[in-house]
């Protein structure tokens, strides 16, 4: 009974004194470790400020110790011989059973061993590395949002005057509405100006054109008259060509009949005119002249139009 009591308790005992001999040992190992495999902290922060801090905080003072095995100043590889040592008449007298747990363990703590031994430090730059990458993809990003602060804030900047730009375009809009009424209160009378002076040249070229239709008219019925006079009198036809005749010589030869016929005509055309009542030429041409007056004051928005009479008449 006592044998199998200090059989179960053996494994225990040697199971936390391994424990503790394995966690001392990875301890003294980390100890000798090169310092670019010690753990540190990045620093890291999510605002816009950059400065490093000034002196990192101090760890907290680790008790004194001596080192070496079992904190006795030993080194530790004594714990190989001893281990050996120790291992034969415990494993001899079935103190401890080496099963598949050891077993398990050995394998477990070998490939643990392996594995900081070959890939730590390739572990450790992967974590670094990323660790930096992402470090500066946040310093870039905050780099956007300050450039885009900054130009929001000269944006801001420039439109501090926006209130004195708008107060002096309100000025100048007052000031072009007065400029404006005032300008209104002339121009009606500038375009009545304009629009009696348009009728006064209509009315001087319509009467213009009339005389010059009278002219034409009359002279045509000048020379179809004399003409008339002169092939059906022998007479007359002799004094012209006597008259003709001297001026060429350069003789005075009397007053030109040809000359005389037409004055005798256009004075019995003026003493019939002075004698007729008939004043339908004259009233058909005036209603002609005020009907085109008229049509273009209408076409042409005037202030006025002509009556039957031709009087003018103001519409607004």
């Amino acid at each position: 009974f006592v044998r199998v009591s200090i059989a179960g308790y053996i494994p225990t005992m040697l199971r936390a004194a391994s424990s503790t001999a394995v966690r001392r040992a990875a301890l003294g190992a980390s100890r000798g470790a090169p310092a670019c495999h010690a753990p540190h902290v990045l620093s890291f922060h999510t605002s816009s400020r950059r400065e490093e801090e000034a002196s990192e905080t101090a760890p907290a003072a680790a008790p004194a110790s001596k080192g070496g095995l079992f904190g006795t100043g030993l080194s530790e590889w004594f714990a190989l011989p001893i281990g050996i040592t120790a291992a034969v008449p415990i494993i001899k007298f079935d103190w401890y059973v080496v099963n598949e747990e050891t077993q398990l363990a050995a394998v477990f703590i070998a490939f643990c061993v392996a594995l900081y031994s070959q890939g730590g430090d390739a572990i450790y730059n992967s974590l670094d590395e990323s660790a930096k990458t992402i470090l500066k993809d946040h310093h870039e990003a905050e780099d956007r949002v300050i450039a885009a602060l900054d130009q929001k804030l000269d944006f801001l900047q420039a439109n501090k005057g926006q209130v004195e730009h708008f107060e002096a375009i309100n000025a100048l809009r007052e000031e072009a509405y007065r400029n404006l009424n005032a300008a209104g209160a002339v121009k009606p009378q500038h375009d009545f100006k304009v629009q009696v002076e348009k009728m006064l040249s209509m009315v001087a070229a319509e009467e213009a054109s009339n005389t010059e239709k009278a002219k034409m008219v009359l002279m045509e019925a000048a020379t179809a008259d004399v003409t008339s006079q002169f092939s059906s009198e022998k007479a007359l036809k002799k004094a012209a060509l006597d008259s003709a005749i001297a001026s060429i010589k350069g003789g005075a030869g009397g007053s030109d009949p040809v000359q005389g016929a037409f004055v005798n005509f256009f004075k019995a055309k003026a003493a019939d005119a002075k004698k007729s009542p008939d004043d339908s030429e004259e009233k058909a041409a005036k209603a002609a002249l005020i009907a085109k007056l008229n049509g273009v004051a209408k076409n042409e928005g005037f202030f006025f139009e002509f009556d039957a009479a031709g009087a003018p008449k103001m519409k607004v």
